[in-house]
């Protein structure tokens, strides 16, 4: 029989208050997360204590405070990515932020679904799908992910979107819903070759 973590893993339905597990790596990341919110964001302390809420995150992340997870452990930032302000990973589920990846302030990235039946939206149950950011991605400020989108390589979400289906790669992306705007071409570089 799978614990209530393992399903939530393989996207199926499941009750995060039906296993200790879960409930004990969320505490933790609620008391990491208000240590490393109250220390100044270059601190030494801050340091040692942000591996051990992403303990799948490369040396040279950098992310600035306050920073909020319901677990961080469920989470995977690539080499040279930046968070901003305010960013909320709920990482119920899977979360991956590539390589090179900028998450502008007051990013909310969700994993968790619930049912649309009200009844059994009491019980708790919930599916956590995937969310996946590509390497070089730049999100802009106060952006909302929701269960299960994939952002792909290179692309550029505008801020204040809400990006509820799947972003392909090199484009830039606006909007609420979230949209395609346009492919990234030769003419978007500034710098000389």
């Amino acid at each position: 029989m799978r614990t209530e973590k393992e399903k939530s893993f393989a996207g199926e339905w499941y009750d995060p208050n039906g296993d200790p597990e879960l409930v004990a790596d969320r505490k933790k990341a609620m008391d990491l997360c208000h240590q490393i919110n109250l220390l100044p964001t270059y601190s030494p302390e801050r340091a040692e204590l942000l591996p051990q809420l992403f303990p799948e995150m490369a040396a040279s992340v950098v992310i600035i405070n306050p920073i909020w997870v319901d677990y961080g452990n469920h989470t995977t930032i690539g080499a040279n990515s930046f968070l901003n302000r305010n960013a909320f990973l709920m990482d119920e589920g899977k979360i991956t932020i590539g390589e090179h990846c900028l998450i502008g302030p007051n990013c909310g990235m969700y994993t968790a679904n619930h049912t649309f039946d009200p009844i059994e939206r009491r019980t708790g149950v919930e599916e956590a799908l995937p969310i996946t950011i590509e390497d070089d991605v730049w999100i802009g400020g106060d952006v909302t992910i929701t269960p299960g989108v994939t952002i792909g390589h290179g692309s550029i979400i505008g801020a204040k979107s809400l990006v509820n289906k799947d972003i392909p790669a090199n484009v830039i992306a606006v909007g609420n819903p979230c949209h395609v705007l346009r492919a990234l071409t030769a003419a978007d570089k500034v710098l000389p070759e």
